[in-house]
């Protein structure tokens, strides 16, 4: 009756199979930028667009 381990549990198991599904999810999405898949995150294309943006009016205000 008295074991190390709580029933019902393995406790390697469960880390081994997270490590398992995180490296094919990583794998996966290697795969896919090497088609050309990729894509850039949203966030940075809106930091993109309020660099340029605010690029054109510092060009006009300070030049104009």
């Amino acid at each position: 009756m008295n074991t190390s381990e709580p029933s019902g549990r393995d406790n390697g198991t469960e880390k081994l199979n997270w490590v398992d599904r995180r490296r094919e999810k990583i794998r996966a999405e290697i795969e896919r930028n090497r088609r050309g898949e990729y894509t850039v995150p949203t966030w940075v294309l809106a930091v993109a667009l309020i660099l340029i943006v605010g690029a054109w009016l510092g060009l006009i205000l300070f030049a104009g």
